[in-house]
C-alpha cells in the first residue's frame, strides 16, 4: 500500500504523525491521499519511491543530531597500506631540491663579538669581517648595514644564508634615532616582497629577503639595561622577532650572570618588550611548555669563537685563557648551545611562520591600507 511521507521536522518516524510535505512532491502526495484512515489506498503505480519511515522504537531522542548530519571528521580505520605517509618523503625531496632560505640580523656595539657568534653558530666563515679579510676594518661614523650572502650545505640540505651587520651602532657619542637606518633596512625588505607577491604575473618563488631574526647583544655591564637597548628592543620587537643575548658572557662571574639576567628580565617585563619566543604566539600546550622553559633562560649569556683547541684528546671550539679554555658548545661553560638549538635546531621555521604571518601580515595591512586611503 502506497503513503503519504514527509515530517516537519525532517526526521523519519512511524505510522503516527504523518504530514505531506511543503512544495510540489508534497503537494501531489496531499491529493493522492486527501484522507488518512482504514480504507484509504493508492494504485501500485502511483507507489512512493521515497524509503521507509523509521519505527517509533527506533526514534531518535529530542535534541539529538541527525544522522545525516556528522558533527566533524571521523576517522577511518584502513585494513592495509594506503601508502600516506609517502607525502612526508615527497615534501622532503622537494624542499631539498629548492632549498631554504634564512635571513639573520646581528646589532650591537663594536667589540662585542658579533661576527664570530656568526661564525661560531655555522661553523664557517660567513661574517662581514671574515669575509674581507685583506680589508682594515674601520668603524663607520654611521650605522651602514651591510649584508653578506652564503649557501651553506650539510648533508645534502642547501641554505641560503644572509647575514647582516650593524657596524655603528651605539658608537657614537649622541645616539639618537641610530636605529632609523635598521628599521627602515627591515621595512624595505617587506616592501620587496610585498611588490613582488602584488604582480599580476609573479614568480614560481618569491625571493625572500625578510629579517627572520635580530639577535641584540648586551653589553657585559653586570648592572642593567642602558636606555638605548630598551628603546632599540621596545622599537624593534614589533616588527622583527629580536633574540637578547648576553655578549662576552666570560666576563662576568656565575653570580653576576644570574643577576644580570634576571634584572634584564625585569626591565623586558616593566617596558612590556616582548621578545622571542613570544608568549602570544604559542600554539599548543607542548610549545607552551617547550617556550616556557626557554624564556626562563633568556637573555642567553654566550661566548663567541673559531678557533679550535685540543681538550682530553677532541678538537673544540673554545678561547684560551691562564685558568683554563672555555668551550663554548659546553652547557657548564656558556649558553651558547641553547641559542644555537633555538635559532637552527627547534625554531628556525617557527622564525620564518613568525616573520611571515604576524610581522609581515602587520606590514602588509598598513601598506594596503595606505594605498586605498583617498587622497
Amino acid at each position: 500500500h502506497g503513503r503519504c511521507w514527509g515530517n516537519a521536522a525532517g526526521a523519519g518516524v512511524g505510522t503516527e504523525g504523518w504530514a505531506p510535505r511543503s512544495g510540489h512532491r508534497g503537494a501531489r502526495a496531499h491529493r493522492l491521499c486527501p484522507h488518512r484512515g482504514a480504507g484509504s489506498s493508492l494504485e501500485p503505480e502511483e507507489r512512493s519511491m521515497e524509503p521507509p519511515a523509521v519505527p517509533e522504537e527506533e526514534e531518535e531522542e529530542e535534541g539529538a543530531v541527525p544522522l545525516s548530519v556528522a558533527p566533524g571528521p571521523v576517522g577511518c580505520q584502513l585494513f592495509g597500506y594506503v601508502g600516506i605517509e609517502a607525502v612526508l618523503d615527497q615534501m622532503k625531496i622537494k624542499t631539498m631540491k629548492t632549498g631554504f632560505e634564512f635571513n639573520i640580523m646581528v646589532v650591537g656595539q663594536s667589540g662585542l663579538g658579533k661576527s664570530t657568534m656568526v661564525n661560531t653558530l655555522f661553523k664557517s666563515k660567513v661574517s662581514r669581517k671574515s669575509s674581507q679579510p685583506g680589508q682594515e676594518e674601520r668603524i663607520p661614523k654611521t650605522v651602514q648595514l651591510q649584508s653578506i650572502t652564503h649557501v651553506i650545505e650539510e648533508k645534502g640540505v642547501k641554505m641560503k644564508l644572509t647575514v647582516t651587520d650593524t657596524p655603528g651602532f651605539g658608537d657614537q657619542i649622541n645616539n639618537e634615532n641610530c636605529w632609523d637606518p635598521i628599521i627602515k633596512y627591515i621595512n624595505e625588505q617587506y616592501e620587496r616582497y610585498l611588490r613582488e607577491e602584488i604582480l599580476i604575473t609573479r614568480k614560481r618563488k618569491i625571493p625572500d629577503t625578510r629579517v627572520h631574526g635580530c639577535v641584540y647583544f648586551v653589553p657585559p655591564t653586570g648592572h642593567w639595561l642602558r636606555p638605548l637597548d630598551l628603546e632599540f628592543m621596545r622599537r624593534l620587537s614589533k616588527i622583527v622577532n629580536v633574540v637578547p643575548v648576553i655578549a662576552k658572557a666570560d666576563t662576568l662571574t656565575l653570580e653576576e650572570r644570574a643577576e644580570f639576567k634576571q634584572r634584564i628580565q625585569e626591565d623586558l617585563k616593566t617596558h612590556a618588550i616582548s621578545v622571542y619566543p613570544q608568549e602570544d604566539f604559542d600554539q599548543d600546550p607542548e610549545d607552551r611548555a617547550l617556550n616556557d622553559r626557554i624564556r626562563e633562560k633568556i637573555p642567553f649569556a654566550v661566548v663567541g669563537a673559531d678557533q679550535e683547541h685540543q681538550v682530553n684528546g677532541k678538537r673544540v671550539l673554545g678561547r684560551r685563557t691562564k685558568w683554563g679554555i672555555i668551550e663554548v658548545e659546553n652547557p657548564a661553560h656558556c649558553e651558547f648551545p641553547l641559542l644555537r638549538d633555538l635559532l637552527i635546531r627547534s625554531h628556525l621555521q617557527d622564525l620564518k611562520d613568525i616573520t611571515h604571518n604576524v610581522h609581515y601580515e602587520s606590514y602588509r595591512v598598513r601598506r594596503l591600507n595606505e594605498s586605498n586611503r583617498p587622497g
